[in-house]
This record gives C-alpha cells, sequence and structure tokens, in this order.
C-alpha cells in the first residue's frame, strides 16, 4: 500500500475507511511521520506523538489545535481561545482553576449519583427488542452526568445533544451547515453564565464565574470558551468510548465474558477500552522553529497530526498482539486515548469513573447483548464518534 495514495487526513473520511488501521499500520512501519500536503504532518508512532505532547516550548497550540482548525484556516487568533489552544503558562493557570475538582479523590462523591445515573438509563431501555444502543443510552447517560456537573436544568438537557454534535463536526463542515444549532448553543450558554453569576452554586460553572487568572476575573468571552469545552468534551469523549466499547464487547464474546463474570477486571478493561476505541482522532501541534521528528527534518511552522489511534495499537510499545483486545492487558505502559503531558484530558478520571460504572451495570444485566447491525460513524477528524448502533439487550 503506498501511503500517497490514501485519502488526505484532513477530510474526514479518512478515519471513517473500513480499512483504517491497516493503514496506520503501514503508515507506523513506512511513514511514521508523513507530509500529506506542504506543511501538514501525521505522526504515527507513539513515542513521537508522546514527546510531541510534552513540548510545548517547540511544538505550540496556540496556531491551531485541530485538524481543520478555524484559527489556523483564517490565519488570525480568535478573541478568545479554547483551553485546546493554549500554551504555557496561560494554558496551566486556566485549567489551575478546575484541577482539583477532577481529580479522582474529588469525584468519588459523585460516585453514587453516577450510579444512579446509569441505572436510571439502564431501566429505561426495552428488553428482548432492537433499540440504537447510541440514542438510549450513551448519550444521555454521560451528558446527564456533565450537565449535572454544569448546573444545567433537566428541562434545558433535551437539545444539548444536538448542540454537541454540531459543535463537533463543525470544523469539517462549510460553516452554514450549522449556524443554526451553534448559534442556539452560543445563546444558551451566554445565558446560563449570565444565571450563575446572579445566582452562583456549587456547580463548575459557578466556580468559573467567581474565579481570576493572573488577578482578573474571566471575561465573557473567555467564560464562553472554557464552558463550551467543558460541555462538549464531557460528553462526547465517554459517549464514544462506550459505543465503541459495546461494539468491541460485541466483536469478542470471550473478552466480554471474563469481564462480566469478574467486575474486578473492570479498571484494567476500561483502560483497554480506551486504547482500542481511542475516543479522541487526532490533535495537532505547529513547530515553533526549524527541528527534528522520528529522524525527519520539520520547517518552522509547519502543522503536525498526532494519529491517537495508531500509537495506541503501535507494535513496538504494546507487543505483538497491539491489534488485539485483551481486558487483561497490563495497563502499563499507558496509552494515548487522554493525550500526554499539559493537555492531557483534564476530564480523564470522570470519563473512567463513568465508563467502569456503566459498563459493570450494564453486563451485570444484560450479558448476553447483541449488536445487530453496523454502527453508522460520526464524519469528524476529531472524535472517533458513533451516531448510532443496532443492539438487542437480552439478560
Amino acid at each position: 500500500m503506498m501511503v500517497d495514495q490514501v485519502i488526505d487526513p484532513r477530510e474526514a473520511d479518512f478515519f471513517t475507511r473500513s480499512d483504517y488501521h491497516d493503514v496506520l499500520a503501514v503508515l507506523r512501519a513506512e511513514a511514521p511521520v508523513h507530509e500529506w500536503t506542504p506543511g501538514f504532518w501525521t505522526v504515527a508512532r507513539y513515542e513521537d506523538i508522546r514527546d510531541l505532547s510534552r513540548d510545548p516550548a517547540h511544538f505550540c497550540s496556540g496556531q491551531g489545535a485541530l485538524v481543520n482548525d478555524q484559527i489556523r484556516e483564517s490565519g488570525t487568533l480568535a478573541v478568545a481561545r479554547s483551553i485546546l489552544h493554549m500554551d504555557p503558562p496561560e494554558h496551566s493557570a486556566f485549567r489551575s482553576i478546575l484541577n482539583r475538582r477532577f481529580t479522582p479523590r474529588a469525584l468519588a462523591s459523585l460516585t453514587d449519583s453516577i450510579r444512579l445515573s446509569a441505572v436510571a438509563a439502564l431501566d429505561a431501555v426495552p428488553v428482548d427488542t432492537e433499540i440504537d444502543f447510541v440514542e438510549e443510552l450513551a448519550a444521555p447517560f454521560p451528558l446527564t452526568v456533565i450537565a449535572e456537573l454544569l448546573g444545567v436544568s433537566e428541562a434545558d438537557r433535551s437539545d444539548f445533544r444536538r448542540w454537541s454534535d454540531a459543535a463537533i463536526e463543525s470544523p469539517d463542515l462549510p460553516p452554514e451547515r450549522n449556524l443554526a444549532s451553534l448559534g442556539e448553543l452560543a445563546r444558551f450558554i451566554t445565558e446560563h453564565i449570565r444565571v450563575k453569576r446572579a445566582d452562583p452554586g456549587q456547580d463548575l460553572v459557578s466556580v468559573l464565574v467567581e474565579s481570576e487568572v493572573n488577578g482578573c476575573p474571566l471575561s465573557k468571552e473567555e467564560l464562553f470558551m472554557f464552558l463550551l469545552t467543558l460541555l462538549v468534551a464531557g460528553n462526547e469523549t465517554t459517549r464514544t468510548l462506550l459505543s465503541g466499547t459495546a461494539i468491541a464487547l460485541a466483536e469478542h464474546p470471550e473478552e466480554r465474558s471474563l469481564l462480566a463474570a469478574d467486575p474486578d477486571l473492570l479498571p484494567g478493561a476500561v483502560e483497554e477500552c480506551l486504547r482500542w476505541v481511542t475516543p479522541v482522532q487526532a490533535f495537532c501541534r505547529t513547530a515553533t522553529g526549524d527541528t527534528v521528528v522520528g529522524g525527519v527534518p520539520i520547517r518552522q511552522g509547519d502543522y503536525l497530526c498526532m494519529l491517537y489511534a495508531s500509537g495506541n495499537r503501535d507494535e513496538r510499545i504494546f507487543g505483538e498482539d497491539a491489534a488485539q483486545f485483551r481486558v487483561r492487558r497490563a495497563s502499563n505502559p499507558m496509552h494515548l486515548a487522554f493525550g500526554f503531558g499539559e493537555h492531557v484530558c483534564l476530564g480523564a478520571s470522570l470519563a473512567r469513573m463513568e465508563s467502569r460504572i456503566f459498563i459493570e451495570e450494564f453486563l451485570a444485566r444484560f450479558p448476553n447483548y447483541a449488536v445487530t447491525g453496523p454502527a453508522e460513524r460520526v464524519a469528524s477528524t476529531t472524535v472517533a464518534g458513533i451516531r448510532s448502533l443496532p443492539v438487542v439487550l437480552t439478560p
């Protein structure tokens, strides 16, 4: 296979092709750092992705973080940027506002409420009839959790999935395609911030509106981008992980039986599911000067796209069985699903907890569930999303 004959990674179809992981294996073997078009590179090996992620001085986020990033496309910096687009020391200052809220110890108090949300979702689905796993379970469960953390009332949650989908897909679509949904989302976030300023509570938005960075309160634009990132990341990542896990366990019935029989395997199994599914497709960095990556010369200003799913199946790191799904796989070395370095996912501990609780409850009820048709994939260069997945839930 000649890598130059493969569709451009800036197109969402690259990530949904049926032989995607075969293409990634070829890239790792033949072109681990590959220039697809002048100035746009993919990075396919684990160690190179890890090293890029740990070196913001030479590979910055401020000039773009998404494959098709509007900041990069426009050639100008936004007035207010997502935390994804921040570099030190600004990034650390903003991240520190909520860091302590997302530690495993801080999240431990949410265990019961998250389990109640999982149980409520599972109680509501019909048995022995085909349903859409995404629509009925994978989407509403994490949406309920993040909405509660953000202090969003139940009445306002019905539109959240549509808004979140629009935000995820917008970088890869013409602006007019999702303009209406994104406008609705913007108006909701703006009003939610206004309400929390007037009447703060214990939720994360109240923490943000009362916080300062370098002695200054967050601006309306900064609050908006922070809240947008929390909403989308807190919803999409776990939804994608749960949907992908349902497919993985169905395709590997022996592994599913092991996990259903021994819940003690769950913490390690969730790490393997993260490695296998890799909810986030790719993030990017810009070279701040002439440098070398994987032995390949890189020019100042070049854009490097880190293919996380490729790193997560790198045979050099995970061994000869890297292309196999194993719930008993050792969790060391750590996968790339949450990134490395300063931009490691803020909500990683929350996603792990949600997934562990949901999978435990799901398999306890439906150890013999069946996937009854092909998944419909989301066309995105950002997330490995699944739009729909037909299943029959059998006790």
